[in-house]
């Protein structure tokens, strides 16, 4: 088996950073894919990720706690750091209503500059939503005829939701949230409706430990890594009522699609 981590954060450890991946490796974790939240992290993900060909690949964006922070310069940088064939999606985007540690005038701004750029760049979204659906959808309603495509980053939403974003030809993207059968009640019900055809996995390493794994903190300090992704899987593959043999398959080739990992990027 091979698997592929969709969304996986900086490490600021170059020396564990390179330990993770060994890791990753041994589980079969074979390609992982970083995720860019500001502009200076999305630079420091173009240069980490070719370091690792072919390994490692990353999105370029800002998430919306930055979005005061995007201008047109922000415009520019990104479009120039997706010339790196190591950048396979426009984002973290989206809307984040929960804190506003941006106004929501500010992150509707920035999320609609970062689509446009997509559309531009023929790349897909890598997208974040949080207390904001109806906002949300509402934009990728307006824009997705002209998009590519896109993955709902870290989905913990409910069945109505996943529908509207399925409605839309989104992936979704499944974390370890589905393995908490308190928090993640509505998540696990929603997956009985996933398309097996639009699922994607990802740790959002080092965050987001599943529950029930077992302590291993000498190695991982108590923190998630994209090693633990098959843990992952064998969740979705129970709740789902499917093998982990199918999972990790169509999981696979649903990342490939999305991102063209297997051809341009190889």
């Amino acid at each position: 088996m091979s698997w592929v981590d969709i969304g996986v954060n900086l490490i600021d450890s170059a020396e564990r950073f390179s330990a993770i991946v060994q890791r990753a490796q041994a589980a079969k974790v074979n390609q992982l894919i970083l995720t860019g939240t500001s502009v200076s992290k999305s630079r420091e993900a173009v240069i980490l990720a070719e370091q690792y060909p072919p390994y490692l690949f990353t999105t370029v964006g800002v998430h919306p706690h930055h979005a005061s922070e995007f201008d047109d310069h922000s415009y520019a940088e990104l479009k120039t750091l997706a010339d790196s064939n190591k950048v396979v999606a426009i984002g973290e985007c989206g809307l984040d209503f929960n804190r506003n540690f941006s106004p929501p005038a500010a992150q509707l701004h920035a999320f609609e500059r970062q689509l446009a750029l997509a559309v531009e760049l023929a790349l897909p979204v890598f997208l974040h939503e949080r207390d904001a659906f109806a906002a949300q959808i509402s934009l990728l309603e307006k824009y997705r005829p002209a998009l590519v495509g896109g993955v709902v980053h870290c989905f913990t939403g409910n069945r109505q939701q996943m529908a509207a974003y399925l409605d839309l030809d989104l992936y979704i993207g499944i974390t370890g949230w589905v393995c908490d059968q308190n928090r993640g009640e509505a998540l696990r019900d929603a997956l009985k409706y996933m398309a097996l055809n639009k699922l994607l996995l990802e740790t959002d390493a080092p965050y987001l430990r599943p529950k029930g794994l077992a302590n291993n903190r000498k190695v991982d300090g108590g923190q998630n890594e994209p090693a633990y992704l098959p843990y992952i899987a064998q969740e979705v593959a129970n709740l789902m009522g499917l093998s982990v043999a199918e999972i990790e398959q169509n999981s696979v080739a649903n990342s490939h699609a999305l991102f063209n990992l297997g051809a341009k990027h190889a």
